[in-house]
């Protein structure tokens, strides 16, 4: 691959990073709203400031390639956002399939800051595939605290659907 293919490639990486980033970010916003338990609340909030360095972070490395963040990918980030909010407030078992959306969430992440590395290293852009180690980390801390509170989950989720534990 010629080194402009490989640069567009990685810009391209990098921008999708953001997009999901930003996607993360709203959805995190109406998990947020949508939890009682306010240890669950502490955590997203918690996280979702990590969410915010982490699209700081890439926004720099899409300066550093002089690029900027594509709008097509932000508004379908936008759209996804917006209709998880919606399912949101209207469904019950809040928890659980936040935890559930969330988990799933935090791998993809995860797969996607995998991949970033790899095209940043193979870029020669040891900086991009720093980002991409930090900001993986920072998920795979996340996903591991949602697997250690499936039972929590799961008992919210019975209580919030009305049924005895």
């Amino acid at each position: 691959m010629a080194s402009q293919q490989l640069k567009d490639q990685l810009v391209k990486h990098i921008d999708e990073a953001l997009a999901m980033e930003q996607s993360v970010l709203r959805m995190l916003d109406g998990m947020i709203s949508s939890t009682d338990d306010e240890e669950i609340r502490s955590e997203l909030r918690h996280h979702k400031l990590e969410t915010e360095q982490h699209a700081e972070r890439l926004e720099k490395r899409l300066a550093a390639h002089d690029a900027s963040p594509s709008t097509v990918r932000e508004m379908t980030g936008l759209m996804n956002a917006l209709m998880k909010g919606v399912l949101d407030r209207v469904r019950n078992e809040k928890a659980g399939r936040n935890a559930r959306d969330g988990y799933a969430t935090e791998h993809l992440e995860i797969a996607s800051y995998q991949l970033l590395e790899r095209v940043a290293q193979r870029a020669g852009d040891e900086e991009t595939a720093e980002v991409a180690r930090q900001n993986r980390k920072d998920e795979e801390a996340m996903a591991k605290k949602i697997e250690a509170n499936w039972d929590t989950f799961a008992e919210l989720s019975l209580q919030e659907a009305g049924v005895p534990a």
